[in-house]
């Protein structure tokens, strides 16, 4: 990798559209697919999804957790998956929301970040609930290979807010020190930082300061979980700039089939576009 994460990510959306696709393999989507809920389906699955969308979006985003429920051949299949997406041309935001301190979060960065790791994505998303100190060795690790990182900080299940919105000794709720540090480490950077947030597309108005983030913003719970595009307005208001539209169960629904899975993929970006376009940062 010869530029930083921000700058690639930049580059991407501009080419091919502000969207990022989940890769989210729930055993009911496979099961709806005619597909077998084992390591096997799980290939086909996202074999599919790579040959119909893998040279026109983006950012593609697959989460771990639905991998790694098969075990041994199920991360041999998201090893490929990764691989796969990038020989497309797409960048990988593998969605693990590791969180740890020392030299455990130091070794969950080798693991994703780290060229050597057969794991390696673009970035990873991150749990900053043992404080967004404890993930420095991820920060460390994503300059160092040209990473990122996109740290949780207002998502959309009701449980977050109780920890989220709680507010400090000084006044301020704990997800806007969150946005306030990662908006640190991306400040000065152009076109875009390398270190992103999470902020659901379902929770409204955030009433927080979004402003000086100056790196992308991952918006998740568009289309099935009951967001869409012009919702975006509502939350982030005039801080589109930094906005990755997110679907998942949406645009995966539509498979097995190329042709819908592309059409409903295309759908979503047009949506997308209309909201976030025209550019004035």
């Amino acid at each position: 990798m010869t530029k930083a994460f921000g700058a690639r990510l930049r580059a991407a959306l501009d080419t091919r559209g502000p969207l990022c696709v989940g890769i989210d393999p729930h055993p009911s989507l496979l099961i709806a697919w005619g597909l077998s809920d084992d390591a096997e389906g799980l290939a086909r699955f996202a074999g599919t999804v790579i040959d119909a969308l893998g040279d026109r979006v983006a950012i593609f985003k697959p989460q771990s957790a639905f991998f790694e429920r098969h075990g041994s051949r199920g991360v041999a299949v998201l090893e490929s998956a990764i691989r796969q997406l990038r020989d497309a041309g797409a960048l990988v935001l593998l969605d693990v929301k590791r969180g740890d301190i020392g030299s455990t979060v130091a070794a969950y960065a080798a693991a994703y970040l780290d060229p050597a790791s057969p794991l390696c994505a673009d970035a990873i998303t991150a749990s900053p609930y043992l404080g967004v100190g404890s993930l420095r060795p991820m920060f460390d690790a994503a300059r160092a290979h040209d990473g990122g990182v996109f740290v949780l900080a207002l998502t959309s299940n009701p449980e977050g807010a109780e920890v989220q919105r709680a507010v400090g000794p000084g006044g301020r709720t704990v997800a806007q020190t969150v946005i306030d540090e990662i908006s640190q480490l991306n400040e000065g950077v152009a076109p875009l930082g390398s270190f992103g947030l999470v902020v659901g597309a379902t929770i409204g108005d955030t009433g927080h300061d979004l402003s000086r983030v100056n790196g992308p913003i991952l918006a998740p719970g568009l289309g099935a979980q009951g967001a869409n595009a012009s919702d975006l307005r509502t939350v982030f208001g005039n801080d589109l700039d930094w906005v990755v539209p997110s679907y998942s169960r949406e645009i995966l629904s539509r498979g097995p089939s190329v042709s819908d899975l592309r059409s409903s993929a295309a759908e979503a970006l047009a949506q997308c576009r209309a909201v976030l376009a025209p550019r004035t940062r």
